[in-house]
């Protein structure tokens, strides 16, 4: 047997805490590093920055506060104009599978509404998106939407009340109105009268984020 001196078991001592001073280190310096998100936005023209450079868009300027306040998360805006529901929902699984989304804005109804379809079929797919968002381990947002008074009152009524019932039912974040504060202003849309204009941009993405941020802390 090799007879160890004090200087020797002194060394190794030294060399046995120096490593494991720079695992502590590492291991301290990894848990201090937020865990990088993935926001996915499932949305129609309204996200999808329509008659606009993209560059304007809500989600896009979405993009850049996020740079400033949140640099580890990134964006994948799948939005499609003309975008219904049921569209979103065949899409879907495949977008969760490429993403893998640690977040999902779900925008998606405005279209159903105008094309006055089914108000129970527009339940039933936005209540299968945010379920499946939940089995992919992703936070989902829900955004609401209002349509013109002319499709008359009760169908006006209810579908509002559908994006609330289901953001109450399935527990997530909830924007009430996507267009809130310009909604009732001409001077706030595109020559279509639908599509808001690049001014109002960041007063939708407000709207959204007054209720997303959260999620992100």
């Amino acid at each position: 047997m090799i007879a160890l001196t004090a200087k020797t078991i002194k060394k190794t001592l030294v060399l046995a805490a120096l490593a494991l001073s720079s695992v502590t280190s590492v291991s301290a310096f990894a848990a201090a590093q937020p865990k990088p998100c993935k926001i996915l936005v499932l949305g129609d023209s309204l996200s999808a920055a329509y008659g606009l450079p993209v560059e304007q868009g809500w989600v896009a300027l979405m993009e850049k506060r996020l740079a400033e306040k949140f640099p580890h998360c990134s964006v994948v805006n799948a939005s499609v104009s003309g975008e219904t529901t049921a569209g979103g929902k065949t899409r879907l699984p495949d977008l969760l599978k490429k993403h893998q989304p640690s977040h999902m804005i779900l925008q998606l109804g405005a279209n159903d509404g105008l094309r006055g379809l089914s108000l129970e079929a527009m339940k039933d797919n936005l209540n299968g998106m945010l379920v499946m968002a939940r089995r992919a381990e992703a936070q989902a947002l829900l955004v609401g939407m209002q349509i013109p008074p002319n499709y008359g009152p009760t169908y006006t009524r209810q579908f509002a009340q559908t994006f609330a019932d289901l953001a109450r039912k399935q527990k997530v974040p909830f924007v009430p109105f996507l267009l809130d504060g310009f909604a009732q202003d001409p001077s706030a849309f595109q020559a279509d009268g639908i599509h808001p204009a690049a001014q109002v941009q960041p007063v939708m993405l407000n709207n959204v984020w007054r209720h997303f941020e959260g999620t992100l802390k």
